[in-house]
């Protein structure tokens, strides 16, 4: 199974689209907000969301829409990566709701080889968060300092650190 990308990989114009997605539920979004102490009655009081909103309804809350999303590049962009270098941009585009599901995908908009170490790189990509419907929720571009082939194979190759099963007292 396929973790993320070496830099060799990358194809400028490349696009990933992201599998699968995910349906927001009440209970990821008030999750969120209590472990980032974000208490912002738009996305945990529903009779102030009704009442008082534009939206009628509780709004998921943005930082967790842009986590989703960057967690579900990662197999197909940052799953190898040596550092997340730089979020360039982060745009929240329409509102999320409870229920909504969310699809992401990546496009790279370029590579650089590393100028101090030939044994990675760094790769620029957008990544685009869209619900059900198409509807566009977020975009965010970020830099991400990959490995090269040669840098995955000098610490292990695909799986580094995976241990072997030990034998059965059958094989022994």
């Amino acid at each position: 199974m396929r973790f993320g990308r070496t830099f060799e990989e990358f194809e400028v114009g490349a696009v990933y689209k992201h599998w699968p997605g995910k349906t927001v539920t009440e209970y990821d979004d008030h999750l969120f907000c209590l472990l980032t102490m974000n208490h912002h009655p738009l996305h945990l009081d529903s009779n102030y969301a009704e009442k008082t909103t534009d939206f009628g309804r509780n709004v998921v809350v943005g930082n967790y829409i842009y986590s989703l999303l960057l967690g579900m590049s990662v197999p197909d962009v940052s799953g190898k990566a040596i550092a997340n270098l730089e979020v360039e941009s982060l745009r929240h585009i329409a509102p999320t709701f409870h229920g909504d599901t969310l699809y992401g995908e990546t496009v790279v908009l370029d590579k650089t080889p590393s100028r101090s170490k030939d044994d990675r790189g760094v790769v620029y990509v957008e990544t685009t968060g869209y619900k059900q419907d198409g509807t566009v929720v977020c975009v965010f571009r970020r830099k991400v300092m990959v490995p090269t082939a040669t840098y995955v194979e000098a610490r292990g190759g695909e799986q580094p650190g995976r241990p072997e099963p030990m034998p059965t007292t059958k094989e022994i």
